[in-house]
């Protein structure tokens, strides 16, 4: 179980022994949640989406300790809603020099990051490769992250000409495009604007009215 203590103090003169490693045991964050005593800074910072979002906070520097292993200077902020809408958190800090507005912003910018990994297992098969070969799992891995980058790049080229929409449904709204309809967006650029030369020379065709081609490329362009 992990404890606060605060930082040792001089080893008395003569005291034999080992020098200390903590001081007294601090009050737990959960108790610093409910005391009266606790004083709370209101602090306005931009939250998911951009939007600010008003907190209030308390913040502090003390030895995070744990049965077995040396005590760990640790930064912690406490963070409660006035709103009621968002459950009191704790966020821990190794950098102590972090002020509480940085350690919240770093917190929100892994929001970005679970996202793109979400959208990779989604949409580019990222943890669901089949393979034996150690070397290939260890490739394969960056080789979709660096494909995810490489659509986003597309996406920011491509729409300096025309816009990326968001697709919906009756049942379903998006306030702003997601990664499928980026990686829709490059798949139909380039099935419509490039010309393939591993046909046979010998084909038939039949042409598809306009409406019904438009239809099957916008179907497959959103198939995973």
């Amino acid at each position: 179980m992990r404890s606060c203590y605060g930082p040792p103090g001089p080893q008395p003169v003569g005291k034999p022994g080992p020098k200390p490693k903590k001081e007294s045991r601090q009050p737990s964050l959960k108790v610093r949640l409910v005391d009266p005593k606790t004083v709370w800074q209101k602090l306005s910072i931009p939250w998911y989406g951009g939007k600010p979002k008003e907190l209030e906070i308390t913040t502090g520097t003390h030895l995070w300790y744990t049965s077995g292993y040396d005590p760990l200077p640790i930064r912690w902020v406490l963070v409660r809603d006035p709103a009621g809408k968002i459950d009191p958190t704790a966020f821990l800090c190794t950098d102590l020099d972090a002020t509480p507005e940085q350690i919240l912003a770093w917190f929100i910018m892994r929001w970005g990051l679970e996202v793109t990994f979400q959208e990779c297992r989604a949409h580019l098969g990222l943890e669901t490769q089949r393979q034996h070969s150690k070397l290939a799992i260890a490739r394969t891995t960056p080789a979709l992250l660096g494909l995810f980058s490489l659509v986003t790049l597309f996406v920011s080229r491509l729409t300096q000409e025309q816009p990326l929409t968001a697709r919906t449904a009756d049942w379903y709204t998006k306030p702003e495009p997601t990664f499928s309809d980026a990686i829709a967006f490059v798949r139909f650029y380039l099935w419509t604007h490039m010309e393939f030369s591993n046909s046979s020379v010998k084909t038939t065709f039949g042409l598809f009215p306009d409406s019904v081609w438009a239809g099957l490329v916008d179907s497959i362009c959103y198939s995973t």
